[in-house]
């Protein structure tokens, strides 16, 4: 894939230090882009700077003085074309009525708040590049619900309404705006995470078929940004060939 200028294009993805964030800054480098990697834990973000080249940068989204620094970082090092919001997670699968009030703040201040707080402090240098990207990882919980998933689902909707909505309001801008929707998707942590260490809870969600990997979706996300600038992959969804919706999953 080449990209759409001769100029060698420049990444921010966040939650980088794992999963499809880590995957996708693999792949940005593997085709020459420069790749600002942003994610909390520094330690795996150095070791993913020294294995690909990518310049690390520790920084909590949830937090306006981190995402500050990373914008005037961005500005003094030669500015950026691309952002991709991959950081996020989803805690617990507690019904709407048993719900866990803390866990859903927490998710709507990382997946939504967190989106919002990168894309407007990097959107001026994105313009200014004058061929700016913002990609948000988004999921099929963005597109429809499931049983015990009102809280993830409902933060991602809300992703989701603000890609959308920020796409409309940059018409005629040099920016385009890409929505990508995961299905299942095996990475190391999202499971785990959401179970709260349930490592065997965990596992299950990917027993009997063939998931997704954190890789699959960094390639998706590498092809919407390599292709020519005036071609914009609004929305695109991927599931495991096994998934045909976010309830039902064929297993053996």
């Amino acid at each position: 894939m080449s990209s759409s200028t001769t100029a060698t294009p420049r990444a921010v993805v966040t939650g980088a230090s794992s999963g499809i964030g880590a995957a996708t800054v693999r792949r940005l480098r593997a085709e020459g882009w420069d790749v600002v990697a942003v994610a909390r834990r520094a330690d795996r973000l150095e070791a993913l700077a020294a294995e690909t080249g990518a310049e690390a940068f520790a920084a909590d989204l949830t937090s306006d003085d981190d995402v500050a620094r990373l914008a005037a970082h961005v500005e003094a090092t030669g500015g950026l074309t691309s952002l991709v919001n991959n950081a996020g997670g989803a805690f617990g699968l507690d019904r709407v009525e048993d719900a866990d009030v803390d866990g859903w703040r927490r998710m709507y201040e990382i997946n939504v708040l967190g989106t919002l707080r990168v894309t407007k402090a990097l959107l001026p240098a994105l313009k200014a590049s004058g061929r700016g990207d913002v990609v948000v990882v988004t999921s099929t919980a963005a597109i429809a619900p499931y049983e015990g998933g009102g809280g993830y689902t409902g933060v991602k909707h809300a992703e989701r309404m603000l890609t959308t909505t920020l796409r409309l309001e940059l018409i005629g801008e040099p920016v385009r705006v890409i929505d990508v929707a995961p299905g299942a998707v095996a990475t190391e942590e999202f499971s785990l995470v959401r179970f709260d260490g349930d490592a065997e809870r965990a596992a299950k969600v990917y027993e009997g078929y063939e998931p997704l990997v954190a890789d699959d979706i960094a390639d998706v996300i590498t092809f919407a940004l390599t292709r020519p600038h005036h071609v914009n992959i609004d929305t695109l969804v991927v599931r495991p060939r096994a998934q045909v919706s976010n309830t039902q999953t064929a297993r053996s």
